[in-house]
């Protein structure tokens, strides 16, 4: 194992955005769990002002009302709103999502048979009988067709078949969810809890319109109004290592992004191969008002066949996303901890992170040989430049991420900042010693995705 720490001269000082409007955890947990509340109990004022139902049908209107809910909230996460990626983080939103899904699809299927059960009870027909009878009714077949393709969309979702998929197919089955929105959508308009309450109806039919006006606005037409004035193209691709490359795109006017150190962007590179995808990588480089830098590791077919993209290609960058950003910072000093080709947001942090006079900053990169060790000249150059420190943890042995070489490397850990990217495994033990080691929770700044 290799452990060096350089040090050396004066700081570069970046100060970061400041005014952007964001919502934070808190405040977005504390309005979709009241939203919930008021939907979920309007089914049973209705059943206290109406006629007794059994209690099968109760249980149907409220998960029936619940899911309806449940499905603006998943789209909502989704839209990739800047308020919501900046204040929370695209991690945090994708974990959401994925949470919110598993309870919509329940809710769905609770509503689903709970309603055939409660009209089989009070017509006295079998269950199977209830079914066609149910099926039957206005806006029921959309509504039938909406659900299978809903299932079809979870069970893609399923952490044993995504394993066995695709990325770009897990994602185009994915995308069957707005199909089963609009399917069902007139269901929700005329099931019994709406229906006959035209101010309801309005109001659960405009905030569908407002959440659908979100995904057009931040989904299709910013990344198109971005591509228009940015017009950004690749103008060199350069191999940094064995299957790694860094690709830098050039455009105009690209300070009105307001992109910082530490976010990421989801490119479209408009080839045949991969204009259908948009591929979420983080910028390695601190941006400038014509340049903006990515680093690829050949993961996977989309981003291996990255590795050859043609000077020239045009490029559709959709962002800035992510909040690990400087602004996340409360303490003087910062640790900087990144695995593998997880240097690229760390690499971009530790040349533009805002460094006063008496104030430190260390980056520790773990990799297991020298090979795979990325822009370590760029590194040498930064920590001399700016009088901040890099240390090069190299070898198979994870000791010196442990909590007792944590605290060996940086004594005052408890007491700094530390932001993280690393693989899964990587990140999952480290994130363990600096618990071990003192580090409060709220002091460790990192974005996880795994597919």
């Amino acid at each position: 194992m290799t452990d060096t720490i350089g040090h050396a001269a004066p700081p570069m000082v970046q100060g970061p955005r400041t005014g952007a409007r964001v919502i934070d955890r808190s405040t977005a947990l504390t309005a979709l769990w009241f939203g919930a509340l008021v939907v979920g109990t309007w089914p049973l004022v209705l059943a206290a002002a109406g006629p007794q139902l059994p209690l099968v049908g109760m249980v149907a209107h409220v998960a029936g009302m619940l899911a309806g809910y449940g499905v603006l909230v998943l789209l909502v996460l989704m839209a990739r709103s800047p308020a919501l990626e900046r204040g929370i983080g695209a991690d945090v939103l994708a974990r959401w999502h994925s949470l919110a899904g598993r309870w919509v699809v329940t809710l769905v299927l609770v509503h689903a048979v709970g309603a055939i059960a409660a009209w089989a009870e009070l017509t006295g027909v079998g269950f199977l009988l209830g079914s066609w009878q149910v099926l039957g009714m206005p806006a029921m077949p959309a509504a039938a067709a909406g659900t299978v393709l809903m299932l079809i969309a979870a069970a893609a979702s399923v952490r044993a078949a995504r394993k066995k998929l695709k990325h770009e197919t897990w994602h185009a089955l994915h995308l069957l969810m707005y199909l089963s929105v609009a399917l069902g959508f007139a269901h929700m308009l005329a099931g019994p809890d709406l229906v006959g309450h035209r101010v309801l109806q309005i109001g659960w039919a405009l905030a569908y319109t407002y959440v659908a006006a979100l995904l057009l606005q931040h989904r299709v037409l910013t990344p198109l109004r971005q591509a228009a004035r940015h017009r950004l193209r690749v103008v060199e691709v350069r191999e940094e290592g064995p299957g790694v490359v860094s690709i830098l795109v050039e455009g105009h006017h690209l300070h009105e992004l307001h992109a910082e150190p530490g976010q990421f962007f989801r490119w479209r590179f408009l080839t045949p191969d991969h204009w259908g995808n948009a591929h979420p990588f983080s910028l390695s480089a601190a941006p400038t008002a014509t340049t903006l830098r990515l680093t690829v590791k050949a993961l996977g077919d989309g981003s291996r066949n990255l590795q050859a993209l043609p000077v020239g290609t045009w490029v559709i960058a959709e962002g800035p996303f992510g909040a690990v950003t400087s602004a996340r910072r409360t303490h003087r000093n910062v640790l900087l901890i990144a695995g593998g080709v997880g240097i690229t947001p760390m690499r971009a942090l530790f040349e533009a992170l805002p460094l006063a006079p008496g104030e430190d900053l260390l980056l520790l990169y773990r990799a297991r040989t020298p090979d795979e060790l990325l822009f370590r000249h760029e590194l040498d150059a930064i920590a001399a430049q700016r009088g901040a420190r890099v240390g090069y943890l190299l070898g198979p042995d994870r000791e010196p991420l442990s909590a007792g070489g944590l605290r060996r490397m940086v004594p005052d850990i408890a007491e700094r900042d530390v932001y993280m990217c690393g693989s899964p495994g990587l990140t999952d033990a480290v994130r363990r010693s600096l618990r071990e080691a003192g580090l409060p929770p709220e002091q460790l700044h990192e974005e996880r995705f795994a597919f």
